[in-house]
């Protein structure tokens, strides 16, 4: 094998990210650390790929060594980002996941009002597909199902936070007592 090739990694995702028509962001999940450690260095490159891809007809650019792949729907663009040597399909495959389990979610209404309504199962949807730039599902219906399930199983009332508190509260405790 040639050594100048970067290993194969699991971690092929290093941002996802959703703009609206004006470039603004709306939702961002950076998983490498070292890429664009602060908000600005983030939204600076977010302002570049969206000068570079939102009035092109491409489904996939090239910029500042990163591979991105995109997809545009009413007033919002929907961007997934990989290293210069990430598979373009790899990357396609979770922009889909991402895309059609938003629109299932949002029924088919994919625009900036309807996603900002949303928020907390579209950060569900992202969460379920990619954890820590690791691709976990690029199968919208799994995607679902796990969201759904989740969403069903527990939804976060106030009494379920305080729950979890105190539970945290008593771990604490004893772990002091020992």
């Amino acid at each position: 094998m040639d050594s100048t090739s970067p290993e194969p990694s699991l971690y092929t995702v290093k941002a996802v990210f959703i703009l609206d028509n004006d470039g603004n962001r709306l939702l961002s999940k950076y998983y490498d650390p070292e890429l664009y450690p602060s908000m600005k260095e983030q939204k600076t490159f977010e302002k570049n790929v969206f000068n570079k891809t939102h009035k092109a007809d491409n489904e996939i650019a090239f910029l500042e060594g990163m591979t991105i792949v995109y997809k545009s729907s009413i007033d919002l663009f929907f961007y997934v980002v990989g290293s210069a040597q990430e598979n373009e399909l790899m990357l396609m495959s979770v922009l889909n996941c991402l895309f059609d389990s938003l629109s299932h979610i949002l029924r088919k209404n994919v625009e900036r009002r309807c996603l900002l309504e949303n928020m907390e199962g579209v950060f569900l949807v992202v969460d379920e597909i990619i954890d820590g730039g690791v691709i976990l599902e690029s199968d919208p219906q799994q995607v679902l199902q796990k969201v759904n399930y989740r969403a069903d199983e527990n939804p976060l009332t106030e009494q379920s936070v305080a729950q979890v508190l105190q539970s945290a509260k008593e771990q604490i405790k004893w772990s002091i007592l020992k």
